[in-house]
């Protein structure tokens, strides 16, 4: 799963990277190393600009956790913040997006847990669980694959500008062998040759969509323990990613 990452690049970096034409510098965030559901985020996708205009590859922020067109109310997007790629596009809440709004979610990399068997200084005798940061080997931005979708609050004019709910998931996978040891899944990376096909709103082909979900080579992410302080999403830094000494790892150095 992914339910913490970070993004801590400029709008200016994520346009030239994704070689996006469209971007609103008043939707500008500011870089983010402890990102959980219902922030704000960006997001990559590509859409009419104007009704019936061609579609312009966009940067957007978008809130996290997928909030289906049919909802009753928002509420229900702190529990869609992923979607496992293998079903996808058989689920109600998410087969529309998959066919007709995908995105990309530029990340830094994201944190996973790992529960050691025994952690005797978890507290109350609990296990405790050791943060990881995974990143990209070579330290370049990543890009998941996501979905976003529109709710509409009836309860708001046409005219308002906070009538519409932008919202997005994040599509998971399992993880490769190295990065099973600390959790069985792990965001779906897309590698830079997928992009234009994944944003492309003229492929509708669910099998044609779906041959895309294929996760980079194993080793490409990479993964060290990192403080506890990550837990906490009030902590919001960039020393977050930086690695702990060995003495402060609860788990078996074998794991890394």
């Amino acid at each position: 799963m992914c339910g913490r990452y970070a993004s801590s690049k400029s709008p200016e970096d994520l346009v030239e990277l994704f070689e996006v034409d469209r971007f609103d510098p008043a939707d500008e965030l500011e870089p983010d190393w402890n990102i959980a559901p219902t922030k704000q985020v960006y997001a990559v996708l590509e859409r009419a600009a104007e009704p019936g205009g061609d579609p312009v590859r966009q940067l957007r922020t978008i809130k996290w956790g997928l909030v289906p067109s049919w909802a009753k109310d928002p509420g229900a997007g702190a529990k869609m913040i992923n979607a496992r790629s293998e079903t996808v596009h058989e689920k109600p809440s998410y087969r529309k997006a998959f066919t007709a709004r995908r995105c990309l979610l530029p990340a830094d990399g994201y944190f996973e847990w790992h529960t050691p068997k025994t952690a005797p200084d978890g507290p109350k005798g609990a296990s405790r669980k050791q943060p990881f940061w995974i990143h990209a080997q070579d330290g370049s931005e990543v890009a998941f694959a996501g979905l976003y979708e529109w709710w509409r609050d009836k309860g708001r004019a046409d005219d308002d500008p906070l009538a519409w709910l932008w919202t997005c998931t994040i599509l998971t996978a399992d993880a490769d062998e190295e990065l099973s040891r600390i959790h069985h899944r792990m965001p779906l990376v897309l590698t830079s040759d997928r992009w234009d096909a994944w944003l492309d709103p003229a492929l509708t082909e669910p099998e044609e969509i779906r041959g895309l979900l294929v996760p980079p080579r194993p080793g490409f992410m990479t993964a060290h323990p990192v403080s506890v302080d990550v837990n906490n999403v009030r902590n919001n830094a960039p020393h977050l990613l930086d690695p702990i000494p060995d003495d402060e790892v609860t788990v078996d150095a074998t794991l890394f």
